[in-house]
């Protein structure tokens, strides 16, 4: 399956299409730290491979992130991106046409497979991440790897999955930034629409090893929760 994704490249106008009615059926307020807006364009500007990392709250967040990419800077690469999926959106025909559509890549979960099994599909999906960074693509990535049910406000563990990828995709030659995206619905997540969305400041530094990567993910992206929080 993998070799398929690592060059799938789905049709970018009808991508943006699927995007623009996301943005109008979720209608995300989005807030920005400062000067994040003015850096994610400048960043996009040079073309610079970002990983957007997103917190997990509901099954309805991919939709909310693809809402927020268009009413951002974002925008620019919808059909660039590719986004990290949960494999079970992918079994259904109709569905995985759909997910091929919005950029996704399958991501193997040992609940449903055994961990032997998803630790050599997971060193695949690093790999072919990686590698679509190294070709001029971004990613996106909610970390946590399943949904927060407990705490809405505290960001769950941050695999590090995330920093795997990216010192791999470093290896290979590629600086990627870090675009931390803070989403919230409220105390009770009740209404997935109108949720409240916060961009933070790229970190265009990051370190060398996948641990400390992922620390650094995980920091980054509790600010960007917090002012998610502040702003709803």
């Amino acid at each position: 399956m993998y070799e398929y994704y690592r060059s799938h490249q789905q049709n970018r106008f009808v991508a943006k299409l699927a995007y623009a009615a996301l943005a109008l059926k979720y209608r995300p307020r989005v807030r920005y730290a400062p000067g994040a807006e003015a850096a994610l364009k400048t960043l996009l500007e040079r073309k610079t491979q970002l990983v957007v990392a997103v917190n997990h709250l509901t099954e309805s967040d991919q939709f909310t992130l693809a809402a927020t990419a268009w009413r951002t800077p974002l925008r620019r690469v919808i059909g660039r991106t590719r986004v990290l999926a949960k494999d079970e959106l992918f079994v259904d025909p109709s569905q995985r046409k759909k997910v091929d559509m919005m950029g996704s890549i399958p991501v193997f979960r040992s609940k449903n497979y055994g961990l032997r099994a998803v630790s050599d599909a997971g060193r695949v999906m690093m790999d072919v991440a990686a590698e679509r960074l190294g070709n001029g693509d971004c990613l996106a990535i909610f970390p946590e790897g399943t949904c927060n049910t407990e705490d809405p406000t505290r960001l769950q563990h941050v695999n590090s999955g995330i920093g795997h990828i990216v010192a791999r995709a470093e290896k290979l030659g590629c600086s990627p930034a870090l675009v931390s995206i803070g989403i919230n619905y409220g105390p009770v997540a009740g209404d997935v629409k109108a949720a409240s969305v916060f961009v933070g400041m790229p970190v265009t530094e990051l370190p060398d090893k996948p641990m400390d990567i992922a620390r650094t993910v995980q920091a980054d992206l509790q600010v960007a929760v917090n002012g998610a929080v502040a702003g709803y």
